[in-house]
């Protein structure tokens, strides 16, 4: 056995025979041994980017400049929606480096988070609290003063919930999954808020929109990683008496249910026929993967499902953009005093 599998191992069976105080501490230490040991350091640009989750980041910001489009009249104000998306991606980089803060002796138990680069020792925890601060800062700050205080607030919420109620409820309900969702479907509105100032029903469906597609994206996610989340102790669907059914029963209902709630959009007027057509190929090509999962419960089928909700949103966004309808603006009327 190699050195890096006998001290693996040795990790597993501390989880086993110690209490979890020790668990967290020796697993950290002995993790941090073996990602120094088995690998190089990367580059300062690659460590930041894999603790800001910068893939899920743009996803983030994509959400948001898609809300600030279709909340946009004829004419689209370009460099308002430059200091949404940034000041919203510099948000939602610091919430996912204070997750990774709070959560690095969990995520050094776990094989597809291990080599992350606070649980590799890589960058220390302070390391990555100071990022996350600076960043949370400058991203409030700049949709505050660049954009409106109703984007900035929006933002504010968004990390408070994802730190402060997401991040401490994993280990703890399986309802996490429900809470990731209502703070996954805010960054839309973000970007809807920065063009209107208000909130009306049009950016409240293209936030119901993120939040369902959340569901079925994220629960063949925990379905695949069930194993790890379990050893590191967080309280997901797939690990609970019955919560397998749940999952694929989940996943196939929410796909479903995302074909006739994409068409909002165009009852609502935000997009036309042609957006249309292609919500309802990408929801019915969503959901043949989602039944393909249910019947067939397996990871390769969730992997399918998982990997189609990644190609799903941008593609659906695409479409939306594409086909969008120019929301009307305010019309101000000023009635001048006729003369006798």
């Amino acid at each position: 056995m190699s050195q890096c599998n006998a001290a693996e191992a040795y990790t597993r069976h501390l989880v086993q025979d110690r209490p979890a105080a020790q668990v967290h501490h020796m697993a950290d230490t002995t993790t941090t041994t073996i990602n120094a040991q088995s690998g190089e350091a990367k580059g300062l640009f690659s460590l930041y980017a894999d603790l800001i989750k910068l893939r899920l980041s743009v996803l983030v910001v994509i959400s948001a400049g898609v809300g600030c489009i279709m909340a946009s009249g004829p004419q689209i104000d370009w460099l308002l929606l430059l200091w949404t998306v940034t000041g919203t991606l510099a948000c939602a980089a610091a919430a996912n480096a204070i997750n990774q803060v709070i959560e690095v002796r969990r995520d050094a138990l776990m094989d597809r988070t291990r080599n992350r680069p606070l649980p590799s020792g890589q960058l220390s925890p302070a390391h990555g609290w100071v990022v996350a601060m600076l960043l949370a800062y400058a991203g409030v700050a700049l949709l505050a003063m660049l954009v409106n205080l109703f984007a900035a607030g929006l933002a504010l919420l968004t990390l408070l919930l994802y730190v402060a109620a997401y991040t401490p409820l994993k280990p703890r309900t399986t309802l996490n999954t429900l809470v990731g969702a209502v703070v996954g479907a805010i960054p839309p509105l973000i970007g809807w808020v920065a063009v209107r100032d208000q909130l009306d029903i049009g950016g409240l469906t293209l936030a119901a929109i993120l939040f369902l597609w959340q569901l079925p994206h994220f629960l063949s996610l925990a379905w695949m990683y069930r194993d790890q989340y379990e050893l590191a102790g967080f309280r997901m669907l797939p690990s609970v008496r019955g919560g397998e059914h749940a999952v694929c029963q989940g996943t196939l209902v929410s796909s479903m249910l995302l074909i006739p709630l994409t068409l909002l959009v165009v009852s609502f007027h935000l997009a036309g026929v042609i957006y249309a057509a292609a919500a309802v190929l990408l929801g019915c090509w969503f959901a043949w993967k989602s039944l393909s999962f249910y019947r067939h419960r397996t990871n390769e089928t969730a992997r399918n499902a998982f990997l189609c909700s990644l190609l799903y949103l941008p593609l659906l966004f695409i479409a939306m953009v594409l086909d969008r309808i120019p929301q009307a603006t305010e019309i101000m009327i000023i009635l001048e005093p006729t003369s006798p």
